[in-house]
């Protein structure tokens, strides 16, 4: 819950996120899944007390549910690893968690290759391979029939990732059911030799096309650190920032101070960068950029980067925003700026 108030993570931090009004995002992600599964009665949900599955499903009419860990107080990482190991002792076929790479580093310590696990999306990071592309994708898996797979289950050092430091760890590979287009990739780091000047041909393109007394809300990514570069303002790597006639507006901004932004300066323009081989424009690493702040800005301000070869590398692209609506409004396709003067035409998948 910590994506829209800039923390890039609850790891250790969760009082902080909700200091600064962060909400937590599983119960409604979850709810969206659960409302799609409903109507199936050859389903048995084994689940947690409360706000750890019961409460939720509760609320989507799904009767039929057993309780086997009850927790007391603020749910923990350790109620998340009893939990599992409850469900596996009743034997159950599939765990379905919702939450980030936290999670499913917890989930997985204890099921292992046990059992399939999958990953309705509702963190920051999410650069594991065990999550749905959203959670409609994840409800579609559920319903099956669908194979199983390997996948990664990644994770990042918040405290380094906070810092401006990406530092990934594989924590190791799970089993997950397994439909086209319906989970994500693993996040990729492309590296190249050829990155470097690619990225530095986008900045200068940039550069040349972008307005006075406009103000420009970057993403995370080194390829909008390069457009930072260009224009002489250091830029945090893993935050998002603004810029308006090549002077720092704000640094490492939560979704608060966007909104407030946007509303301050009529003439506003959004830089991201699609996130390495899983491909998502908005919804991974960047929930600052939130529905609310796009549309505040309008969809057609919404401007696209990525290096050739991360395009090639990446199949298609995904919108995960939060709101089903907006996601909708980008279309079978976005422009993407991938070199000096030179855009290529990406196709946008969707689960359903």
């Amino acid at each position: 819950m910590g994506g829209s108030v800039g923390l890039k993570g609850t790891d250790g931090n969760a009082d902080e996120a909700r200091r600064r009004g962060a909400l937590p995002r599983a119960q409604e992600r979850a709810t969206i899944t659960l409302h799609l599964l409903s109507s199936l009665t050859d389903l048995l949900f084994i689940t947690c007390s409360g706000d750890m599955g019961a409460t939720a499903l509760r609320e989507c009419g799904i009767p039929h549910f057993q309780v086997v860990y009850q927790y007391q107080g603020t749910s923990t990482a350790e109620d998340t690893k009893k939990a599992v190991a409850a469900f596996l002792q009743e034997g159950v076929d599939l765990i379905l968690f919702c939450g980030g790479d936290g999670t499913a580093r917890d989930v997985y310590s204890v099921t292992q290759r046990s059992v399939p696990i999958l990953g309705i999306p509702a963190g920051v990071k999410m650069y594991s391979a065990v999550f749905a592309l959203d959670p409609s994708a994840a409800a579609a898996l559920v319903s099956g029939p669908y194979g199983v797979q390997d996948a990664e289950v990644m994770d990042v050092d918040e405290e380094a990732y906070r810092k401006g430091a990406l530092e990934t760890r594989l924590s190791g590979i799970a089993r997950v059911p397994a439909r086209a287009h319906l989970t994500q990739a693993a996040k990729q780091v492309f590296e190249e030799a050829d990155e470097d000047r690619a990225k530095e041909e986008i900045a200068r393109f940039l550069q040349e096309v972008m307005l006075p007394g406009v103000l420009y809300i970057i993403g995370a990514g080194t390829t909008t650190e390069a457009i930072a570069r260009q224009l002489g303002v250091v830029k945090t790597l893993l935050g998002v920032d603004a810029i308006r006639d090549g002077s720092l507006v704000a640094s490492d901004a939560d979704e608060k101070t966007l909104l407030d932004l946007a509303g301050r300066y009529p003439e506003t323009r959004i830089i991201v960068s699609p996130i390495g081989a899983q491909g998502f424009i908005l919804g991974r690493g960047n929930q600052q950029i939130s529905a609310a702040v796009v549309k505040n800005v309008g969809l057609q301000n919404l401007i696209v980067v990525a290096t050739p070869h991360k395009l090639r590398e990446t199949p298609s692209l995904y919108v995960d925003s939060g709101d089903p609506a907006l996601d909708r409004e980008f279309g079978e396709s976005i422009q993407v700026i991938s070199g000096y003067r030179i855009a290529q035409r990406k196709k946008i998948s969707r689960s359903q």
